[in-house]
């Protein structure tokens, strides 16, 4: 996989992915544990395991109202997924990626729905195959699919002036993991993504992990097209209508490894200038003296209204 900087610099260039530890205590592996989800060597095998993990949940008896929200988000939000690779070919589309909680489940259900759509849609495949040198080594196998499918998922990483290093390192370990190529602009927004259009002229439209609650979200739908004065291309938001709750069932039920930072009780990132622990998860000194002051993990918060809390 690659990672670049909008000047066309190679950041990670293609190798063999190495196998991603496990993150938040979480396993990395197959429900079965056949293999490690870093170790597998195409898109379509990892696509694949997330749609099996992904049906087995919404197949489950939810073990809370929570749980049951989550089911019904996620429903909806495939079906969103579903609708723009209908609308628009696989080179047509693009993801705007962060390594935040928002795009990773954006990310995951977008891996989900791929595996879904090729598998039963063969017409609506790219007509380019891989390099053979990303065909799976799986002991799974789906070679027959995986070579139609695509290589890997293009990304906007529109990074921070100052970026966390422990976001710019989770971005890393999800290129390798996630089979993505990642562009990474150090630029604002609006120039971010014209250079990126720019390069990439078949773009048509880009996944975007905005939520209503966000700034500038509160009308937006699941398909939009950008604002006037911004470059043209429409806005694909699947998890628009998901609350600070439901992301974060989603993440810990389905076991999906995410930033290190949000277990240090961050629980909106931007940089390390404008960002700190979300004050709300300060944990009780019980009067101990004079004591560094730590904070629970971000998953603890359950207000919609207090995650930006810290944020600048």
């Amino acid at each position: 996989m690659v990672e670049t900087y909008d000047q066309g610099e190679v950041f990670s260039d293609e190798c063999a992915e190495p196998p991603i530890p496990a993150q938040n205590g979480i396993d990395t592996t197959y429900p079965e544990g056949e293999r490690k989800i870093g170790e597998l060597r195409s898109l379509f095998d990892v696509a694949r395991v997330w749609e099996e993990r992904i049906k087995r949940f919404l197949e489950r008896q939810p073990e809370s109202e929570i749980l049951k929200d989550v089911q019904r988000q996620t429903r909806v939000s495939l079906g969103v997924v579903e609708e723009a690779l209908r609308r628009w070919r696989f080179e047509e589309l693009a993801m705007s990626f962060n390594g935040g909680k928002d795009c990773l489940v954006m990310l995951i259900l977008f891996l989900a729905a791929i595996s879904k759509h090729y598998r039963t849609n063969p017409n609506h495949r790219p007509s380019t195959p891989p390099p053979s040198s990303t065909t799976t080594t799986s002991t799974k196998s789906y070679s027959s699919d995986a070579i139609k499918s695509p290589a890997a998922i293009p990304c906007v990483y529109v990074m921070s002036t100052n970026p966390f290093p422990e976001v710019d390192n989770f971005v890393s370990n999800c290129v390798h993991t996630y089979h993505l190529t990642v562009h990474r602009y150090p630029i604002p927004m609006k120039t971010a993504f014209a250079t990126y259009l720019n390069a990439h002229p078949k773009v048509q439209a880009i996944f975007v992990g905005t939520r209503r609650t966000d700034p500038h979200g509160e009308f937006l739908g699941h398909f939009d097209p950008t604002d006037r004065g911004w470059p043209p291309f429409v806005r694909c938001q699947p998890v628009i209508d998901w609350h600070y709750r439901e992301i974060w069932g989603f993440l810990r039920e389905l076991e999906v490894p995410y930033c290190s930072l949000y277990d240090l009780g961050y629980t909106s990132l931007g940089g390390t200038t404008d960002t700190q622990p979300n004050p709300k998860l300060v944990m009780d000194k019980d009067g101990i003296g004079e004591q560094e002051v730590t904070f629970r993990p971000a998953y603890e918060l359950t207000e919609d209204s207090e995650e930006r809390l810290g944020r600048d």
